[in-house]
């Protein structure tokens, strides 16, 4: 009996040791070489805009269709295609970035909040660089500069700023054409598509059309029932165009001014400007 109580308490003992063991023990986490306790990596770790475009694999370009020569539909070999200057310098940037080109074709007022909803990539599509869009977007260096005229029809009297009072004035909506009508006192008849705003003229909807020379000048060549005529009061372009990226973008903006400092070192720019503005 006594040896049977002695193997009981023996039992008893080890039992008791081993849990007391466990209890002892502290839970731990993996350390480095100093001793500090390993976090967690992050394996989602940000990238910028530009190796989001190349993992992806395509630069999504947003831009307005209906300002040639920057950038109209044209049918080619029986397809709508979009050509332009704008559009040479959009596959131009594709290219330095070894992605292809997704064009979107959109308004011209809806492209700033497209931007900002990070629906494209960025806006090449004539933007006039103002301090106003400076708030809310950054822009490229200036890759074309020109000034602004006053679409009217070839019969038209109008040649002063005072001739265009109680007079309407087709403007894009959203554009630097709409705040200097506006600025000046005009009375605006805003129109998403240029194209639209032509028209307007030709069927005396309105007395006369306000947009930049390049894209005046290329109204005139299509139609030969307009003309421009140059106003000072209204010339001012208020900059030049350049490419609108979202805020802190700044790896693309590097990238798309590398690609302009190449285009004129290259003599490419001045082929393009040629081909599209023939200046």
């Amino acid at each position: 009996m006594k040896k049977f109580v002695v193997f009981i308490l023996a039992v008893f003992l080890v039992l008791s040791v081993t849990g007391c063991g466990n209890n002892s023990q502290p839970t731990t986490q993996p350390q480095n070489q100093n001793n500090a306790v390993a976090q967690p990596q992050d394996s989602s770790e940000k990238k910028g805009k530009v190796d989001e475009i190349k993992a992806r694999g395509e630069l999504i370009v947003g831009l307005s269709a209906d300002y040639p020569p920057y950038e109209s539909h044209q049918i080619i070999n029986g397809e709508d295609k979009i050509v332009g200057f704008d559009i040479d310098l959009a596959q131009a940037i594709a290219d330095e970035l070894g992605v292809k080109l997704n064009i979107v074709d959109t308004s011209f007022n809806g492209l700033i909040p497209m931007l900002q909803a990070n629906k494209i990539d960025v806006i090449i599509s004539g933007m006039t660089a103002t301090e106003e869009r400076e708030k809310s977007v950054d822009f490229s260096d200036i890759y074309f500069a020109g000034k602004n005229l006053v679409l009217v029809k070839k019969d038209s009297n109008i040649a002063t700023i005072d001739d265009l009072k109680d007079k309407l004035v087709a403007v894009q909506l959203g554009t630097t054409q709409e705040a200097a009508a506006q600025k000046a006192g005009m009375k605006t008849k805003p129109i998403n598509l240029l194209t639209d705003a032509v028209m307007e003229l030709k069927n005396g909807k309105v007395d006369a059309v306000l947009a930049t020379e390049v894209v005046a000048n290329n109204f005139i060549k299509l139609n030969d029932d307009i003309k421009a005529v140059y106003i000072k009061e209204l010339a001012d372009e208020g900059g030049g165009s350049a490419a609108a990226v979202n805020e802190g973008n700044k790896d693309l903006v590097d990238v798309i001014n590398k690609v302009l400092k190449e285009l004129k070192d290259s003599g490419k720019y001045d082929e393009m400007i040629n081909k599209w503005f023939g200046a």
